[in-house]
């Protein structure tokens, strides 16, 4: 009798393959985003999409504060169109990144969510600016 891992097969590596490079394509994590900000020039825009207030109290160092409801085509005229934006919220108990992700996709931009949030970002050790 297999486990219930195994009750269902694994997929064929080629799709296996697929699917997990396909998924890179719309987010990257919280590791990836502080080597990239620290050993590396960013070349992508961090978006804390959470309030204002939240924003305040603490925040992923570099994030700028663009809460969902203020996404919009107006505000983005400072980037250019081909600007990769990284979104997060406060976790993954928040679909917050989710739906900033859906604004900035139907507004034509090319955008990544930062899996885990902030939750993520404290559960790596990584610590926060505020203010």
């Amino acid at each position: 009798m297999s486990s219930v891992v195994q009750r269902f097969p694994a997929a064929a590596s080629t799709d296996a393959l697929a699917h997990f490079q396909a998924r890179l394509g719309f987010e990257t994590d919280c590791a990836d985003v502080y080597y990239a900000t620290h050993h590396e020039t960013a070349d992508f825009i961090l978006l804390d999409v959470r309030t204002p207030a939240l924003y305040a109290a603490g925040r992923v160092p570099g994030a700028l504060n663009m809460p969902t409801r203020t996404i919009s085509e107006q505000r983005l005229t400072e980037y250019p169109a081909h600007t990769l934006f990284v979104v997060y919220c406060a976790g993954p108990h928040c679909n917050g990144a989710n739906k900033a992700a859906v604004k900035l996709a139907q507004l034509g931009r090319p955008v990544k969510e930062m899996i885990g949030g902030l939750t993520g970002w404290l559960d790596e050790g990584f610590g926060l600016e505020r203010g």
